[in-house]
């Protein structure tokens, strides 16, 4: 008897088995158009700032995204961050998609002194009790290892769409970021929610198997939740918390835009 167990759902498995990948240049007219000025900010990054790294989310614009760097900038470095509470279809995901690209990603943990002592002082789920207790837990498991992750770099990758949140719809493609002195390259902002899931079915991307349960936004276990359809997808992230403070920190505030047009940097670089 086989028992190793699937790493999908089998409504997962069905709806890929149907599928056939796509190449990226059989793709929709807009898809393609999208692809390409990704594909022109990662590779000005690249040409103006050499070390550049990738903080993969393991996200659904994260597939969309490792699909391109590996597809066409693998110069780009990518990690990802083990909170230590990830839903185990978080893990599974990891795993498949760095055997599909034949890659390994790297992946950072928290200071285990900082877990322990912070368990101490707040019990094992303190971060339920207040703000200030969850910006503490996200700080230990997700801003300090990040900072690790970037540290030296000169350039770091965002997946960040402009219609997730307001804060987001005012972002730029490179802008400088203040509180990491490095520059912010978000490559996806002009991509929709139905531009991503269709790129995914085309390119029969591998994704978190919680997509398909109601979780449009996955982060720790205790601290996402599926949402309604048609509701804010990031509604069930730090849902007991004030709509203005979800978010985990990693996204700074304030930024110093640097407006690019990706195909007039394409010709200029060329």
């Amino acid at each position: 008897m086989n028992t190793k167990p699937d790493l999908q759902p089998a409504t997962v498995l069905k709806k890929h088995s149907m599928s056939i990948e796509t190449s990226i240049e059989q793709l929709s007219s807009r898809l393609q158009a999208l692809v390409q000025d990704t594909r022109v900010v990662l590779e000005r990054a690249v040409h103006d700032y050499q070390d550049v790294v990738y903080s993969n989310s393991l996200g659904a614009e994260a597939m969309v995204l490792t699909d391109i760097i590996c597809t066409y900038v693998p110069d780009i470095d990518m990690f990802t961050l083990d909170t230590g509470r990830l839903h185990d279809e978080t893990l599974a995901l990891l795993d498949r998609v760095e055997r599909r690209y034949q890659r390994r990603i790297q992946v950072l943990y928290p200071q285990a002194e900082a877990v322990e002592q912070y368990v101490r002082d707040h019990g094992i789920n303190g971060f339920y009790q207040g703000f200030n207790e969850r910006q503490s837990c996200c700080n230990i498991r997700k801003i300090e290892p990040f900072k690790r992750g970037i540290a030296g770099r000169k350039a770091w990758v965002t997946g960040v769409r402009r219609g997730q949140s307001a804060e987001r719809a005012q972002g730029e493609a490179i802008s400088w970021d203040q509180r990491y002195d490095l520059w912010k390259v978000s490559p996806m902002l002009e991509w929709t929610e139905e531009d991503v899931w269709a790129y995914i079915r085309a390119r029969n991307l591998p994704y978190n198997a919680l997509h398909d349960k109601g979780f449009p936004s996955i982060g720790c276990a205790p601290c996402t939740r599926a949402v309604e359809p048609g509701a804010d997808p990031r509604s069930g992230r730090w849902w007991w918390e004030n709509p203005e403070t979800r978010e985990c920190g990693l996204q700074p505030r304030r930024v110093i835009p640097l407006k690019v047009e990706p195909r007039r940097a394409a010709a200029s670089s060329a």
